[in-house]
């Protein structure tokens, strides 16, 4: 099946789109949410709630700003952040004082972290493809150093040397040298 035919489908609202994204995808989400969620339960939870996401959001996939596999890929990793999050906050309400600060940042933070992001974003673009793959391996998908050296034929070793190097590049790209 083609992907623009199962798009069309989650989009018509049509229930074969929801069976035919699991038989297809869910190997693929499955491979995201492995190095996020330990638990197998949580795992499988987390597939479902990516599909219902699809489903739900289907309208904002652009094929103009990505392909389906990154749109797919970063919905999912979202919802197996998510759920890290939600089962680490679990925290009985009387355990909150009721003068508690906000939690939210400040316009200030947002603009910063804002900043911040655009420049990393610049800095990844600047990398050579095997190397931005290789960053986004380890630190966006969170896949552990022996997984990734089994899957691109290195030695774990390497590929640390290899983070390091590409660590040390980007901290000089983004003006944080004097910070090691």
């Amino acid at each position: 099946m083609h992907e623009s035919e199962l798009i069309g489908l989650i989009k018509r609202r049509d229930e074969k789109g929801a069976a035919l994204l699991l038989r297809h995808y869910a190997p693929l989400m499955r491979y995201i949410i492995a190095p996020i969620l330990q638990n197998e339960q949580d795992r499988e939870e987390c597939v479902s709630e990516a599909a219902m996401r699809v489903w739900d959001k289907i309208e904002q996939f652009d094929p103009s700003r990505g392909s389906w596999n990154a749109w797919l890929t970063a919905l999912t990793r979202n919802a197996a952040l998510d759920k890290v999050r939600k089962n680490k906050c679990v925290v009985p309400s009387e355990d909150v004082p009721n003068e508690a600060p906000s939690s939210e940042p400040t316009p200030e933070e947002l603009i910063v972290k804002k900043e911040r992001e655009d420049a990393v974003r610049e800095a990844l673009g600047r990398l050579p493809v095997q190397d931005r793959a290789l960053f986004y391996r380890k630190y966006y998908y969170l896949q552990s150093t022996a997984q990734i050296a089994s899957e691109l034929g290195m030695t774990e070793r390497a590929v640390e040397g290899r983070l390091y190097r590409l660590k040390k590049r980007l901290r000089k790209t983004l003006g944080g040298e004097e910070h090691e």
